[in-house]
């Protein structure tokens, strides 16, 4: 299929498709004018890039990801221990986000209680 059709098929750029293409995420072959084609299973295969990327996975995990991960998107064995990681990652920057917030929410309390009053 052409990129345009592959674009239209998965609601996807064709700018986008050609980044994919360059990260190592998604192949095509040419043809001898020079155009990229891709086979019946790049709708899939760009489905599931798009729900790694959903989940928050640089595009160098995603590569690296791929050969592992199932027709229903689901993740084999042999890469749990990285989506594990990176859902580590994320618990820690979200309790780091949660101190921030607790500390700005303190600073502004305090700010209103020190406040003027105006009559």
């Amino acid at each position: 299929m052409k990129i345009g059709e592959l674009a239209a098929a998965t609601d996807t750029s064709v700018r986008l498709l050609r980044y994919y293409e360059e990260q190592g995420l998604l192949a095509s072959y040419r043809l001898v004018s020079g155009h990229r084609r891709y086979d019946d299973s790049a709708p899939a295969a760009v489905r599931r890039i798009r729900g790694l990327l959903d989940a928050g996975l640089p595009t160098r995990v995603i590569r690296d990801l791929l050969p592992c991960v199932r027709q229903d998107g689901s993740v084999a064995e042999c890469q749990l221990e990285t989506l594990q990681e990176h859902l580590q990652g994320l618990d820690d920057r979200i309790s780091a986000l949660w101190e921030t917030r607790a500390s700005l929410a303190g600073l502004i309390s305090a700010s209103r209680a020190n406040a003027p009053t105006l009559a």
